[in-house]
């Protein structure tokens, strides 16, 4: 199965095990964290429970 991060566009590959899942997954491209539901190989709901973050930058004297 596959989904697109609502964060950043990703197409995320979770594979057969999440058919019939609902919980968490976390986006790899930009680190975003996804709560699923899915049932029977179709993506029922998804909600971004914390978004992506800028990075830091180092600030110098």
């Amino acid at each position: 199965m596959k989904i697109i991060c609502v964060s950043c566009g990703h197409k995320v590959d979770l594979g057969d095990s999440y058919d019939d899942y609902a919980g968490q997954v976390k986006c790899v491209a930009c680190t975003a964290l996804l709560e699923i539901k899915t049932e029977d190989g179709s993506l029922r709901s998804v909600a971004v429970v914390r978004e992506l973050t800028a990075p830091r930058t180092a600030t110098g004297p």
